[in-house]
Formats: C-alpha cells, structure tokens, sequence
C-alpha cells in the first residue's frame, strides 16, 4: 500500500472518518497531522458509534499503529478523555498511540480567550471555542508551550508564568473579567504530563523509519479543504493547513515519500458556522435534507447548513491538494429526491467563474450556475455494488466525476462500513 493522504474535499464533515476506517486496515501507520479537538471523526461500526476528536479513527484496528503528529494542538484533559472511552469499549491504546513531543499544548487560558474574542466579533467566525485557533496563535507568535516542555518542570514554570502574565493582563484590562490561577494550571499539567508520557515520542522519527522499513503510513485530515488557513473561505476557516501540504509540516514527513492524495466528498454541500456558501438549500429543503442526513457536529452538535453539490469548490479543493481520486459519501441522502441540482460555475458581476474566487464578497454575492439531473427516487441504502446503482444515480455520479475530471474511487450510501462499494474493479 503506498503512503496516502485522506482529506475533505469541502468544509468538513464529508464522512473522512468512514473512509479512513475503510483503508486504515490496508495500512500500517495512521498519522493525524493538523487540527485540534475541533473536529470530530464518527465511525459506526454495527450498533455502535465511534466518535474520535484527537485519536486517528485507525485505533478502531487491531495492530494499528496511530500517531498525533506535531501539526495537532492537544488539550491533555481531551485527550486522556477520548483515550478513557476507548479503552472503556476494549479498544487497546497503550502501545498503539504516539504522541508528538513537539504538538503545542490548548490551556484554559486559549479556550477563554477563544470564548471572549468570538463574542466581541461584528461578524462571527463560528468557532468551537476549544480554544484552537488561540493555540495556533501563540505557536505562531513564538509564545507556545509544546508537550515536551511539560517534561521540563523549570521550564514549563518560567513559560507558563509569561504566558499567564500576557493573557491575564488582557483578560483583566482588556475584557473585564478574571484570569488563571498559575499554582493551579501548574500543578493540573505536570499531573496531565505524567498520564501521557507512555504514548509521547518524536514521531517525526518514527514515521520516517517506518516509511524506510517499507511500512505504509495513511495520513489523515480534520476539518476540510475550504477550512484551509490559506487555501479555504478566509477568514470563516480553521487555524491550521487542513490540506494535504499539511500532511508534511504537521508530520515531518516530506512531500516526496507521499504516494496518493484521496479527497472525500459528499454528494451534496455542506458547512457549520459563519461564512459564504453559494448553494445554500432553500430553509424546507434544507430542513428534509439536514434530518435524513442527521447533519449535526460531531463535536458540538451543531445543526449543518445544506445545499447542492458545488463543483467550483471541489474543483478547487482537487487542485490545491493535487489529489488523484475522491470519494462520495452520503449517496443515499439524495434518494428522495425528484430533481437534482449541480453547481457548475459561479457569476459575479458579469463574470464568469469557474474557479474558486478569492474575494469573500465575491463568493458570498456570486449566483451559482446550475445544470439539473433527474433524482432516482429509489432506496439506495441496501445496493452492494456500483453496477446496481439506479440509473440515474449512475448518470449524477458520472456528470461529476466529468466536471471534475477526477476518477471517483468509492461510493458510500450509508454511515456504516458495508454501506460502501468501489466503483469499477479493485
């Protein structure tokens, strides 16, 4: 198997976690690179739901080696939380999970100063308030604290005091309300420090001998293409590179040992939070698709916003990760459905896009284009395989993959494992 990146292709939430589960067993190593515990991995497996935040959703696989990577930001208490549900269910962390020494590390001060700062915003950015993107600010701006200086008790005392003595001057002077206890931050890490020292390790190390050993490493995306710090709907995105350049910079694993890009894209649109979404659904079709999809965050239970297939995004999506196939997931969702729409391009001013625009008025004033297919109107939960398909669903997922000019490699047509079959011969 070669080394392969799995990624959203839209604003998150396209279903990575499924696909993830479905490969992780044809690999040896699965590497989170980026993201916090912001995002939120679900994978069913029978009866049971799985929803991981920071852990790879290849724990869920015997003998699979998972590796957070230096990309991450880690909220300890998150973290040992997760790991404690885990082993709960029988599933085996210890000797199986590495830790980065070199990911920053989310305190309390980060979630406050999250909370405090989206409340003061004319125009919400739709944060989670875990306090990410202040994470990320502070590695940024060199005032960061990483695993490894938990290890080091007189240094950990001398950066937790400067960053306390900056946050608290702004929580007080600036915001009007109390800081942090240092005693008390103090002594919760050093205890956090000592719960997770069995799984932290350079992993940069580690991954790259794996790689040199002829092992398989599947790196793993959070959040989605458009979420992107750089590449995505700025400033309505996330903190961190969700695309697959961040594969390498959140790993150490350089770009030349990545074999394959996978984008993972659902049949339809959607987001949570604030920001420009083009093919927003009217609020009754939105509604009947929000529920059959039971599109709500897997982290916050936010309810998502819904609308058509946007190809602009996806196109775009395809080109800054250079990936080489995708898969569509949520298939099903569009069943009942008598009409199909599929945004082919943007207008803007008199202008023709076809490409994602750069200007956030200009996506969020654009019309979309439309061309529209029949639906199928057939269940499509119980088909094993893509010959089987309904004829039109077969015509939808073709007209994509055309537009696209990208092979689609899986489809899935339900949130468990069997609910899925490749397209043309594996």
């Amino acid at each position: 198997m070669p080394n392969i990146v799995i990624l959203g292709a839209q604003w998150g939430d396209e279903g990575k976690g499924k696909v993830i589960d479905i490969y992780a067993p044809k690999v040896d190593y699965i590497a989170r690179y980026q993201g916090g515990n912001n995002a939120g991995h679900t994978v069913v497996i029978g009866s049971e739901s799985f929803i991981l935040h920071l852990i790879p959703s290849g724990i869920l696989h015997k003998n699979k080696i998972c590796v957070i990577g230096n990309g991450v930001v880690v909220d300890p208490k998150a973290l040992l939380d997760e790991i404690a549900t885990l082993e709960k269910k029988g599933i085996k962390v210890n000797g199986r999970l590495f830790i980065s020494e070199e990911a920053h590390v989310i305190f309390p001060y980060h979630r406050t100063l999250d909370e405090l700062k989206e409340r003061q915003r004319k125009g919400r950015i739709g944060t989670t308030k875990r306090g990410i993107g202040p994470c990320y600010a502070d590695k940024v701006a060199r005032l960061g604290i990483r695993i490894i200086d938990l290890f080091d008790e007189a240094a950990f005392k001398e950066k937790l005091k400067a960053n306390l003595e900056d946050k608290n001057s702004v929580f007080t002077k600036i915001y009007g309300v109390k800081g942090h206890s240092f005693e008390s931050l103090y002594r919760e890490y050093l205890s956090y420090a000592k719960r997770i020292k069995r799984y932290v390790a350079n992993t940069a190390v580690l991954l790259n001998d794996a790689i040199k050993s002829k092992k398989s490493v599947l790196f793993e995306g959070a959040q989605g293409t458009l979420l992107d710090v750089d590449h995505g709907t700025y400033p309505f995105v996330t903190s961190s590179n969700s695309t697959a350049g961040g594969a390498s910079t959140g790993t150490g694993v350089g770009p030349s040992k990545i074999d394959k890009v996978i984008g993972v894209v659902k049949a339809y649109t959607t987001r949570v939070g604030e920001g420009p979404f083009p093919t927003e659904f009217s609020e009754v079709l939105m509604t009947q698709i929000r529920m059959k999809g039971k599109e709500f965050g897997a982290t916050t239970g936010r309810p998502r916003r819904c609308g058509w297939f946007d190809s602009v995004v996806v196109k775009h999506a395809i080109m800054v990760n250079g990936m080489n196939e995708i898969v569509i997931t949520k298939l099903d969702v569009l069943d009942d459905l008598a009409s199909i729409k599929l945004c082919t391009s943007y207008k803007y001013k008199g202008k023709r896009y076809d490409y994602f625009p750069s200007g956030l008025r200009a996506m969020a004033e654009c019309q979309p284009v439309y061309e529209e297919m029949p639906g199928w109107q057939e269940d499509t939960t119980r088909i094993t395989s893509y010959d089987k398909l309904p004829k039109n669903a077969k015509k939808y997922l073709k007209r994509i993959q055309d537009i696209l000019q990208t092979k689609i490699a899986l489809v899935s047509v339900g949130s468990e494992r069997g609910q899925t079959f490749w397209k043309g011969a594996r």
